[in-house]
């Protein structure tokens, strides 16, 4: 028996070797049925856009073997027909996906194109799932080589619980710490440098990852040659082979056509890399993509005859079935017979699939017909048409004739039936639910659900410098929270550039605070998948400015990741940086703006000193939400009053904090620039001008109480403050305040922003004064104000 076959044996615990290959040689027809139907589906309008999984079957299915309850998959859009052979997708819930079904698609609710995968990790009250009895499936993105940090985060959680007794639930989320994450990759996708970020910290850090490349040659037009140094990842990837001296990874091998081979090698892959806990790259070469890359093109146009040809002899397909018949497992009749039943039960699938689509928007035409029944032929014969000559139409386009033949009844100046509002309106709660909902928690564990606990003073209360009160923040919930972590740059031997964990690497062990390198899109990702696992990462990026460095993963994934999974996975992440008030064009950035408008989904906090920022930090540990805490970098050395119950109170999100009352103005601003603020209203004293200054404290969410248009009502005159750049955070606020919340109407004067100019910061202090708001600044603004 052939090594493969040994694998496959070996992993059937009630059927022959020959139940188990026909089962998978179905399995593998019934995925190819689905992706040629599925580009028809496209083609023919039913669907928008397919990215499709033929040619990668046998290859999954080889992985799908040696996939085991409570690992996890971080992965590509062209895994169909892994799901599939893992049980964790049919092909209803396929198409149901491909037709944006937002009642039927599990994955994503209709959110995700088809084969963005998701399961669920967590229930409707918000608890974690025991993922050690599941197939665990991280929700996919579409971002080549976005993958890769999340399946870092999801094995180095393995390697945390094996080197850490106490956790909570820890039994709800490992057996041991040895899950592997499986993540895929298309080749071409390896040219990312996420991809070889990603590889080179799972191999210095020694997780269980494996990482499967599927190679058919192509990038879109471009091939392996111009993508690929040697036109070949695994040989590019020499130098990180497994050494003598115990360095490195594993890296293998095989043809994506040959069955029996992909079977060895996966099956070897996930043995070794359980039994030593390193990282292994299972390189799957020659494989094909019969129906090109996507529905927007045809391979023809780049491919050769002669690429075509081979294409044809060595689909993975036919070559399974050539070994089959070669090897006597079964008949050429056998597997005609397997076959057809594939295209039957694809098929009819596909069927079901689409009346779950199609019958409700039926009866919504039906619905909106009858509406017609009772409108004035004036108003209703061109709209009536319309909807009449609609062919699959979707239920925003019944609204959109709804609507239209409402404003002919405004236009009419006549009532609006009662019946057409009732469809209208029916339409906005159901999309409403469908697409407008979990962008945040919606449990009882959501960050702005905590319970307000205030800090308390005394006479004993002392003071300490900034550093150190968030420092014995940090020790007191690394000794209440099992699962809280910390990693980043320079974080755990020396405890952070600005020693806020000073001591706790060595008070609480290197699996629980560590160093990474300088790696901050991977540091992003790994927190992501760490958190959806059941830690609490602290995830350190060492300079707000550095962010960018690790804003895709934010931005693509954790911000999204609740949302673009319909609710049904989260990662309670917090992300730890420092920023404003620096000199220097890399560490003095306030980049707000930027970050306001790539990262909703998340919570952005911008603490005035470290005791709201220890306030806020406890929030978060509370909730099931993200976060990004940006701490003031000149804060550390300054002196605060230390709260009585530290590591016990928590700040509020969305509640801005009135620091002093006033009559004339209402300044707004935060983080450092509050400093700056309380220093030009000082030079105010004697000019008469009374300043309410307000602290926003967190951008995302913004005052959802409406204190500050509160203060409006009394003012009547409003500057929004900060180090943004023009049009940055300021302008935000401002809609925020005169829109949101209707605050135009209680202007007498135009409302100011006062930011910093349009270019960064230059380096001295000359550079800061000129280059950011300062107090003189502040007086200026107020006292022009106050003449207009």
């Amino acid at each position: 028996m052939t090594k493969g076959l040994q694998a496959i044996e070996a992993t059937s615990k009630k059927r022959s070797y020959k139940d188990e290959v026909l089962k998978d040689y179905y399995t593998a027809q019934l995925s190819r049925e689905a992706s040629v139907l599925g580009r028809k589906e496209v083609l023919t309008g039913k669907a928008k856009f397919g990215i499709l999984g033929d040619g990668k079957e046998v290859a999954q299915i080889a992985m799908a073997r040696s996939f085991k309850k409570g690992d996890w998959r971080s992965g590509y859009y062209r895994d169909q027909t892994f799901m599939m052979s893992i049980g964790e997708c049919t092909v209803q819930e396929y198409f149901a996906q491909l037709y944006a079904d937002c009642e039927n698609d599990p994955f994503s609710g209709g959110r995700q194109m088809n084969s963005h995968f998701a399961t669920k990790l967590i229930d409707e009250g918000g608890e974690w799932l025991n993922t050690t009895e599941l197939y665990n499936i991280s929700s996919d993105i579409s971002c080549t080589a976005g993958q890769m940090g999340r399946g870092l985060g999801l094995a180095t959680a393995s390697k945390v619980f094996r080197g850490t007794e106490k956790y909570s639930n820890k039994d709800k989320f490992t057996k041991n710490g040895d899950e592997i994450c499986f993540v895929t990759i298309g080749d071409s996708s390896t040219s990312e440098g996420a991809f070889w970020e990603t590889l080179n910290a799972a191999t210095v850090e020694r997780v269980p990852m494996i990482v499967a490349v599927w190679d058919d040659g192509y990038g879109i037009s471009v091939p392996v040659e111009l993508q690929t140094t040697k036109g070949n990842i695994s040989a590019a990837l020499e130098g990180f082979h497994l050494n003598e001296d115990g360095d490195g990874m594993f890296i293998y091998t095989a043809n994506g056509w040959d069955y029996t081979e992909l079977c060895a090698t996966f099956d070897k892959a996930a043995r070794m890399v359980r039994k030593d806990h390193r990282p292994a790259l299972v390189h799957v070469k020659q494989m094909t993509q019969p129906q090109g890359h996507s529905t927007s093109g045809s391979h023809e146009r780049y491919k050769s005859k002669e690429r075509l040809q081979w294409e044809s002899e060595f689909d993975c397909l036919v070559k399974m079935k050539e070994w089959i018949l070669a090897n006597g497992i079964t008949t050429a009749e056998e597997l005609t017979s397997i076959e057809e039943k594939a295209v039957k039960d694809c098929r009819e699938a596909k069927r079901e699939a689409w009346l779950s689509v199609t019958d409700p928007i039926d009866k919504k035409i039906a619905t909106l017909k009858n509406i017609y029944n009772g409108v004035p032929a004036e108003l209703s014969t061109e709209l009536l048409a319309e909807l009449n000559s609609m062919i699959n139409p979707l239920y925003s386009e019944l609204i959109q004739n709804a609507k239209r033949l409402k404003i002919k009844f405004q236009i009419a100046g006549t009532a609006i039936p009662s019946d057409l509002a009732d469809f209208i309106n029916e339409a906005v709660e159901v999309a409403d639910q469908r697409y407008h909902t979990h962008l945040h928690s919606e449990s009882d564990y959501a960050a702005i659900n905590v319970p307000v606990v205030h800090p308390t003073y005394s006479e004993e209360s002392k003071r300490a410098n900034g550093y150190q009160i968030i420092n014995s923040f940090f020790d007191k919930k690394f000794g209440e929270i099992p699962e809280l972590v910390a990693f980043g740059e320079d974080v755990g031997f020396i405890g952070d550039v600005n020693q806020g964990f000073a001591g706790l690497q060595e008070k609480y062990g290197k699996e629980r605070l560590w160093d990474s390198g300088i790696r901050e899109w991977s540091i992003m990702g790994q927190a992501i998948g760490m958190a959806m696992r059941g830690l609490r990462p602290i995830a350190e990026i060492q300079y707000l400015d550095y962010i960018l460095y690790g804003l895709s993963p934010l931005s693509d994934d954790l911000a999204t990741l609740r949302y673009r999974s319909n609710g049904i996975q989260r990662a309670p992440a917090i992300i730890r940086t420092r920023g404003h008030r620096l000199e220097g064009v890399w560490h003095a950035g306030s980049p707000l703006g930027l970050l306001i408008n790539s990262l909703r989904g998340m919570h952005i906090i911008t603490p005035r000193n470290m005791v709201q920022a220890a306030g806020f930090y406890n929030t978060l540990l509370k909730s099931d939400d993200p976060g990004l805490i940006i701490e003031c970098l000149n804060g550390y050395r300054l002196k605060e009053l230390v709260p009585d119950n530290l590591g016990e109170y928590t700040v509020p999100l969305g509640v801005p904090e009135v620091l002093q009352e006033g009559s004339d103005i209402t300044l707004v601003t935060y983080g450092s620039c509050v400093r700056e603020a309380q220093k030009g209203i000082a030079l105010l004293e004697g000019t008469g001008i009374s300043v309410e200054l307000i602290d926003a404290q967190t951008l995302l969410p913004f005052d959802m109480e409406g204190v500050i248009v509160e203060s409006l009502k009394k003012t009547n005159r409003i500057i929004f403050m900060d180090e943004d750049f023009p049009g940055g955070a300021t302008a935000y606020m401002m809609k925020q305040v005169l829109e949101d919340h209707d605050g135009y109407s209680h202007l007498d004067a135009k409302p100011v922003t006062l930011t910093a100019h349009a270019h960064r910061p230059p380096f001295g202090s000359d550079g800061d004064y000129f280059s950011k708001p300062n107090p003189e600044d502040v007086f200026d603004a107020c006292y022009k104000l106050m003449q207009e």
